[in-house]
């Protein structure tokens, strides 16, 4: 099927194999992070999604401190697997931490009663989509990408190093960089497994 957003769907893999080098400036990898996030939907366009972005010696800091937090917690005999993980995401170009607000959340739960039980989960589809689009984005740049998620274990010494509000709520870290090797055949399912079409 020949639709240029499906074209940029099919682009977005996830990439394990990154490098250090970024085929468009930092500056403009931050900017297309931030037209994505901004442009993406959110529930009673409460705009809830929050990045920070890490490029180079902060970037490297983050993973350092994942490293750190693993450490504790992994088992000696199996942390040398945990840590070649992470050096793989530390040879990449940046990390964006998405996190989602739950200020605004409490707010929009106090305001809009009827829907309380609903934000935390559209916030949750929120943060999906800003990390979508910005993974599709990026990808169409050429630049390699793989979520993470080590929230909530390292949430404090995130929030501590990078000095953030305490509302904010670590919900992914997508690291990028240039792709060292491109990712595998991707398989699908049957269909008739997952869609029903009635007319």
């Amino acid at each position: 099927m020949s639709n240029n957003f499906l074209q940029a769907i099919k682009a977005r893999r996830s990439i394990y194999a990154i490098g250090s080098q970024l085929p468009i400036a930092e500056d403009r990898v931050a900017a297309l992070i931030t037209e994505a996030v901004k442009n993406s939907p959110s529930a009673f366009n409460s705009q809830s999604s929050r990045v920070v972005i890490l490029f180079g010696a902060q970037h490297h800091k983050l993973w350092d401190i994942t490293k750190e937090t693993l450490k504790k917690i992994v088992p000696a005999e199996a942390f040398g697997a945990t840590e070649k993980k992470l050096a793989s995401f530390a040879a990449g170009a940046g990390t964006a931490l998405f996190f989602e607000d739950t200020e605004v959340v409490a707010g929009l739960q106090k305001k809009f009663a009827a829907y309380a039980d609903n934000f935390p989960v559209w916030s949750e589809h929120s943060t999906g989509i800003a990390q979508f689009a910005v993974w599709t984005a990026l990808a169409q740049e050429k630049i390699g990408a793989s979520l993470q998620h080590y929230n909530p274990l390292i949430d404090d010494e995130v929030k501590k190093q990078w000095d953030l509000p305490a509302s904010w709520k670590l919900r992914a870290e997508l690291v990028f960089g240039s792709i060292e090797q491109p990712a595998g055949e991707k398989t699908f399912i049957d269909d008739a497994q997952r869609f029903r079409v009635f007319k």
